[in-house]
């Protein structure tokens, strides 16, 4: 796998967890707690975080993600 589509991935993922953020914030505010589409939203983007953690910890483990030390 090319460290292109590695770093596509996770900013796909980032991408969308910020998307589900925004969108529950903006339930939020619109339906005033009324429905469970905050709720649904804000777990989405639990769950695309978990996995996202656990992708790159699988990554490092298997030897796709190369990690580096920052500031050595």
């Amino acid at each position: 796998m090319s460290n292109e589509l590695k770093t596509l991935v996770v900013i796909a993922f980032l991408i969308l967890i910020l998307w589900n953020l925004g969108a529950g914030l903006y339930y939020m505010i619109v339906d005033k707690g009324r429905t469970k589409r905050t709720v649904r939203s804000l777990t989405w983007r639990i769950g695309l975080s978990v996995a996202l953690i656990l992708l790159v910890i699988l990554g490092i483990a298997t030897g796709l993600v190369q990690p580096h030390g920052i500031g050595r």
